[in-house]
């Protein structure tokens, strides 16, 4: 892996890759997460988890938006999956 402070994601909307840079600390944490979760790549898990981060955002912001409600049992396996939970 490219230990560069930078994560490339593939838009699923636009199929564009763009760059990010990250902090060293950051991208150190993320990679840690990653063998931990279903993500096979570092890139896969940081574009999921700024969907989800953006997704609850604009839910808040909009008022409800286009999202469709998540079952508590979805969001747990989710998180298990993830490493948060045990």
């Amino acid at each position: 892996m490219d230990r560069r402070n930078t994560s490339q994601s593939e838009s699923t909307r636009t199929g564009t890759i763009a760059t990010v840079e990250l902090p060293a600390t950051l991208l150190e944490r993320v990679e840690a997460r990653v063998p931990r979760s279903e993500f096979d790549t570092t890139e896969e898990y940081v574009a999921f988890v700024l969907e989800e981060v953006l997704a609850r955002v604009e839910d808040e912001t909009d008022g409800g938006g286009d999202y469709d409600a998540v079952d508590q049992d979805e969001v747990e396996t989710r998180l298990k999956s993830l490493g948060y939970l045990d």
